[in-house]
């Protein structure tokens, strides 16, 4: 009994002594300045050890807290290295100067697929972005990418709102199998990279080698886009507000010749091929002279069509704060961009058929502490967007634009009646485009996600758990509201009274209604177990990981795409780093899919990678300083993928009636058939994982104290067991036609990227220098195909996307050089002096097939790359980027490439009268660029060749950034932290040799909305 009143006793004086203690609180005042002794506004000042107890620095950088004696005050402002101050008794008045932060490259921490690791420990290849650098007045961060990001290669190939989105690969094309595209993740969820909007992402990073994907398993073989969310911190409510006009014009337009041009360039096409002329001189003064622009037109339909430019607005709201229990990051923003086509004032209240795109996305992260080693993150995102268009499309529109010569119909007729050379695309294009109704597409995607991370030091110091759980539904709308009016092609002459001629080409349609509709629904599931612990020198960390998730549809489908689809995996990683000077990395993905059979399901892929940072040796330590970080690495690994061109369980037969394979049952002679149940699909029972085998040798630099940091890699990769139907099986084997699917292809994949910073500052001016490459070659080893005799037939040996066709020698001098050439009467077409001639490759006399070879490069860019100066000076800031693409070849092509291929049908590029073509007794230059015309088509000239091959390198004036931030003193006095004001314009200037549309865009016809350049005013404030 004496103990236990002995033991309670001493309790009460505890307790009482802690109250007494707590109750003893002084209250501190001060203020916080930076070395310049500039006030501080917002710094965050908590005490030390003691949840939900903080303040901030007011206006005036001031502050006031109260707070017991002998506890720690903790000064934390971004971009300052945080202070601690011990309180004493009688310290009442604590005046603070905070340092700028001098975090080195060594404390730059990298996101990676295991959480936040520093860069100097890294042993993978994985490249970061300073996401203020992603820079675009477009509606998607993807148009930034290319030059910026090192690894990354990118291509736009239209610039309609809503549509004018990148592709882009990691590392380039890998693979001819049925994905090539690079799995994106947003706070650890798959999700899409074009909605996401650039003002809430904290962190861009890409993982490109085995080592750093291993750990996503097969989802992971085409590289890895991770991208963290901003969120809250603790301390005063941040409030961000961004908004933009952006004035948007083409880079490029095509433009095509006038109407008298184009008849006397007609007439030329028929009379060098020995036919009548078809427009007379008089024909020609009334194109030339417009006096009867019914009967004789010359219209501009570009510039009928559309505007000089358009806008686009873009605003952004975001507000963040909270305390050390709980904090919150919310934001809002909206675009709205609207298109270059000119619409019909007369119809405008009715609809809108000009191409436009609005979107409102929304987020909100939270984090609650719930205790001290438990933290639940909850996101919510989503947006809502709205594109528009003209009732019969985009393609439609520009097929009709450059396909309709100036002189056929005119815009109107006169009397009112709409014009029409034909259907569909011989329509008047400014029928198609302003008259024909409109299409919306409405796109709705909430995105929920739930996070719990969890320390567990009380097993043991370093052990960490994380679970994540998401669920995403998205649903797109299409409605398609269309008419078109009564169409009428006047004859070209008229009646004995004057009136038109008229033949009707089709009647009117009132407006009528479609929709269609479809949607996702999307669970996922993450458990990690994590370890990171350090013993003295040694670094030791371990995670084992457990994904799956599940993808339904929502809507009515055919087939076996009813069914979910379903991803399982576990996957692991060991680490292990010695006095930051020595590390090893074993990595491993255990993954199942549904695509292939029972005993295939499930397959294992390892990856090894270690790093040497040379600079950390004692040698190197002593004698060469400036050395920060030098660092050596290697990985290896293998990483599978089971994407199989989309086709759900292959290792299934499909059967079905099929006519072709009807029986006859012995009634010769009659013609009677029955229809019979056959396989329309082959099982492909073996089919497994394509796997990539990956190599990848690195160094990382850093000297004379980070002015200048660097990367390189070499990586190898190859990519075999690619899925592809099988071409080389001979009928007699029974497949009737069906080719079977097999693991048969091979690819080899190399290349170099790389980038480098070199900053300096000069009294008070902040330079720095950029660049970043990415180049990447590949080869086709395997392809199962009809063997040759010819090598260079074979698709083995090319590489994906390559160009090939006949080889031009110039064009014909004249009929003696005819005869004396190899036979080029296999193409069809009777030969004359203008023509093109041809390589005989296989040197047996004649040019056909046979003689089709590799030729320039491939189609998609082997090389991006990028460079850019940036200064800062006295509240004023510039930034250069530029941007370019080269080892890239197309073949341009169509009606208005091959002029008058396609009779009347098509306009002809300005390009063919200011380059020249071969004309006789005018230019009959055996160089031109362009060859003799021709009427309604030639076999010879319009093949595929090294003649119509064209150079798809580009250099353009990506990013030019002017910007001035108002002085603290004015700022402070209108009650903000920061106001900028910026202009940014964007593909200002663009170097190419091919000027007849944007290279960029990789089209053979240019037959697509261009791209646009534009001028950006905007005004950033921090409140």
């Amino acid at each position: 009994m004496r103990k236990f009143l002995l033991i309670a006793i001493c309790l009460i004086i505890g307790y009482s002594t802690d109250i007494y203690a707590q109750s003893q609180t002084i209250e501190v005042t001060g203020s916080v300045k930076d070395a310049s002794n500039m006030p501080l506004i917002g710094v965050n000042i908590s005490v030390k050890n003691v949840s939900g107890l903080g303040v901030i620095t007011d206006i005036d950088g001031n502050y006031r807290i109260k707070i017991a004696p002998f506890n720690t005050l903790i000064f934390s402002y971004v971009g300052f290295e945080t202070k601690e101050v011990l309180i004493k008794e009688n310290m009442k008045k604590v005046d603070v100067i905070l340092k700028e932060s001098s975090e080195s490259v060594l404390d730059e921490v990298v996101i990676t697929g295991t959480g936040v690791q520093k860069k100097v420990t890294l042993t993978g290849a994985i490249s970061t972005v300073d996401v203020n650098l992603l820079k675009t007045s477009s509606s998607s961060v993807t148009n930034a990418l290319a030059g910026n990001v090192p690894g990354i290669m990118a291509r736009q190939v239209s610039g309609q709102p809503g549509k004018n989105t990148s592709d882009f690969w990691i590392r380039g094309i890998s693979t001819f199998g049925a994905n090539t595209s690079a799995l994106v993740l947003v706070d650890g969820f798959e999700r899409s990279l074009d909605e996401i909007n650039v003002e809430d992402i904290e962190s861009f990073s890409v993982l490109k080698d085995a080592s750093a994907t291993a750990i996503y398993g097969s989802r992971g073989a085409n590289g890895v886009v991770l991208i963290t969310t901003k969120r809250g911190k603790a301390g005063k409510i941040n409030i961000n507000a961004k908004v933009e006009s952006s004035y948007n014009m083409r880079t490029y337009t095509p433009e095509f010749v006038d109407g008298a041009t184009y008849a006397r360039m007609l007439n030329e096409s028929r009379t060098t091929r020995g036919l009548e002329r078809m427009y007379d001189d008089n024909d020609l003064y009334l194109f030339q002279s417009g006096m009867d622009p019914d009967l004789y037109p010359n219209v501009d339909w570009l510039d009928t069509l559309l505007k000089d430019g358009a806008m686009t607005y873009r605003a952004n709201i975001d507000i963040s704060g909270g305390g050390s229990t709980a904090r919150y990051f919310v934001s809002m923003s909206y675009l709205n961009e609207d298109g270059m086509y000119k619409v019909d004032k007369a119809l405008k209240d009715d609809y809108d058929s000009n191409a436009s795109y609005q979107r409102w996305n929304y987020r909100m992260n939270v984090d609650v502490d719930i205790t001290k080693s438990t933290l639940l993150k909850v996101g919510v995102s989503g947006w809502l967007s709205k594109q528009n268009e003209s009732g019969f499309g985009e393609g439609q529109i520009w097929a009709s634009a450059m396909g309709q010569n100036p002189i056929t119909i005119p815009i109107m007729y006169s009397d009112g009646k709409v014009p029409a050379a034909g259907q569909n695309e011989r329509a008047n294009p400014w029928m198609l485009a302003t008259q024909g109704g409109y299409i919306e597409n409405w796109d709705n995607t909430i995105q929920t996600n739930i996070t719990l991370e969890q320390k567990l030091d009380f097993v043991t110091k370093g052990l960490k758990f994380t679970g994540r759980f998401g669920f995403d539904t998205k649903n797109t709308n299409e409605k398609r509201n269309r008419q078109w009016p009564e169409q009428w092609k006047a004859e070209r002459e008229r009646d004995s009274n004057g009136n038109i001629v008229y033949t009707r080409v089709s009647p009117s349609r009132t407006m009528y209604h479609e929709a269609d509709g479809n949607g996702t629904r999307k669970e996922f599931f993450e458990a990690i177990l994590q370890y990171d612990r350090k013993f003295g020198y040694h670094h030791v960390g371990g995670t084992l990981k457990y994904t799956q998730d599940e993808t339904t549809n929502t809507q009515n489908v055919s087939g076996y795409n009813w069914l979910d689809r379903k991803h399982q995996g576990l996957a692991g990683r060991f680490t292990y780093g010695w006095k930051y000077r020595y590390f090893v990395d074993f990595n491993f993905g255990y993954n199942g899919s549904e695509n292939f059979a029972p005993g295939e399901q499930f397959g294992f892929f390892p990856a090894y990678s270690a790093a040497w940072n040379i600079a950390e040796e004692t040698f190197i330590k002593k004698n060469l300083k400036w050395i920060n970080m030098f660092k050596v690495r290697y990985s290896y690994g293998k990483v599978g993928s089971d994407y199989v061109n989309n086709i759900r369980f292959p290792y299934l037969p499909e059967f079905g009636n099929k006519n072709e394979a009807s029986y006859n049952w012995g009634d010769y002679n009659n013609g009677n058939k029955y229809n019979a149940l056959t396989y329309t699909s082959i099982a492909s029972r073996n089919i497994t994982w394509e796997i990539a085998t990956k190599h990848d040798l690195g160094v990382d630099l850093s000297l004379w104290n980070d002015k200048l940091t660097a990367t390189v890699d070499y990586f190898h990769e190859t990519r075999d067991g690619i899925y592809m139907k099988r071409a080389n099986l001979p009928w007699i084997v029974g497949m009737n036609g069906l080719a079977a699917a097999a693991n048969v292809g091979k690819i080899r994949s190399t290349g170099f990227d790389g980038n480098f910073a070199f900053r300096q500052k000069i009294g008070k001016v902040d330079l720095t220098a950029r660049g970043n490459f990415t180049y990447s070659k590949n080869k086709i080893l395997e392809y199962d195909e009809v063997n040759s005799i010819y090598p260079y037939r074979q698709q083995a040996g090319r590489r994906v996307d390559q160009a090939v066709g006949l080889v031009a020698l110039g064009l014909f001098k004249d009929y003696d050089d005819i005869r004396n050439s190899p036979d080029q009467s296999a193409l069809g077409t009777q030969i004359m002096p203008g023509d093109i001639k041809y390589k005989d490759i296989n040197s047996d006399g004649v040019i056909n097939d046979n003689d089709i070879v590799p030729i320039g490069a491939t189609t998609r860019p082997n090389l991006i790359y990028g460079f850019a100066l940036s200064a800062i000076w006295n509240g004023f800031d510039i930034n250069a980027h530029f941007q370019g693409a080269g080892k890239s070849s197309f073949f341009i092509k169509g009606q208005s490439v091959h002029a008058f291929s396609q009779g009347e049908w098509g306009n002809v590029f300005q390009d063919m009268v200011d380059s020249g073509y071969w004309s006789q007794g005018t230019n009959e230059d055996p160089n031109a660029k362009y060859p003799r015309l021709s009427w309604n088509g030639n076999s010879n000239n319009n093949r595929e060749s090294s003649y119509w091959l064209r150079n798809g390198s580009y250099l353009r004036l990506k990013t030019l950034e002017l910007g001035y931030t108002v002085p603290v003193n004015i700022s402070r006095a209108l009650r903000m932290n920061k106001i900028r004001i910026f202009f940014l314009g964007t593909n200002l200037l663009t170097f190419t040799k091919f000027k007849l549309w944007d290279p960029e865009m990789g089209s053979s016809t240019g037959q697509g909305y261009p791209l646009s350049k534009s001028c950006t005013l905007g005004l950033t404030i921090n409140i």
